[in-house]
């Protein structure tokens, strides 16, 4: 007898193998012919995949099912894609995020410019209104806005490199750091000493920026931390890990920004 898949070994099998051959989830999508919310849930493990649908992911991604369908079959992957010559420049475009330090910094002051003056906005707010600027805008347009890599802590997603950034924008005269108390609390605070340069950034990026400002800039340290706690993409990453822009293809309501075309499968 052959070795029994599980719905969730299925859809782990289809994720790994799309990612490693280079294809997004709209792109693996419109080849097979199902919509993307369709891939999203058989990715998650809540969706069957039909015999037809496996028959073409097989063309498609390159593999095949009596193979798939094997207990080593991942082992036996990840040992011939090491072989390949070009995996890595595939993998670095798919799910490997460049931080853009201009682009960055200007995002970083135009959040400023907005918020700086709410006596809730110190560090660990200004934190999640970044993370959650970067992550709404890769899952509307899976391009990414600044490029900056997360990590999860305790505390919720840490933009890195965010400490470079800054004390470089402070050296320059583009930010002061100051410390205050709020509500009793020790708290760290930015304010912009320039304006945002608005030409670099697409009409599109303000406008998740803003959304993002309008939905939780009044929001306390406490509130928008627990909230960013339940976002997928930092739910389900290991602890000290980098947080995969991907995951956010896998949100659901209230984090999703998308609306994704329902399939009657």
């Amino acid at each position: 007898m052959g070795y029994e898949l599980s719905k969730k070994e299925i859809g782990e099998r289809i994720a790994k193998l799309r990612l490693n051959k280079g294809f997004s989830q709209e792109d693996l999508a419109k080849s097979i012919a199902i919509s993307r919310s369709s891939l999203t849930q058989i990715e998650l493990g809540n969706r069957v995949v039909s015999l037809s649908e496996m028959q073409k992911l097989s063309m498609v991604l390159g593999f095949s099912l009596d193979g798939f369908m094997a207990k080593d079959f991942l082992n036996s992957q990840d040992l011939n894609l090491s072989e390949e010559p070009n995996e890595d420049v595939i993998e670095e475009r798919i799910s490997v995020p460049t931080l853009n330090v201009n682009k960055f910094k200007n995002v970083l002051l135009y959040i400023l410019e907005r918020c700086a003056g709410k006596p809730n906005v110190g560090e660990t707010v200004l934190y999640k209104l970044l993370y959650f600027s970067d992550f709404n805008y890769y899952e509307l347009y899976e391009e990414h806005l600044t490029g900056a890599k997360y990590k999860k802590l305790p505390y919720g997603p840490v933009p890195q490199k965010l400490d470079a950034v800054i004390n470089q924008m402070i050296e320059a005269n583009m930010l002061q750091r100051i410390k205050t108390e709020f509500k009793g609390y020790p708290q760290k605070r930015y304010l912009p000493l320039e304006k945002a340069d608005l030409t670099v950034l697409k009409a599109s990026e303000k406008d998740v920026i803003d959304k993002v400002i309008e939905q939780m800039s009044d929001w306390s340290a406490t509130a928008i931390s627990d909230y960013s706690h339940k976002d997928l993409p930092w739910e389900v990453t290991e602890e000290g890990k980098d947080i995969s822009y991907e995951l956010a293809f896998y949100r659901e309501l209230p984090y999703s920004v998308r609306v994704y075309d329902e399939d009657d499968n």
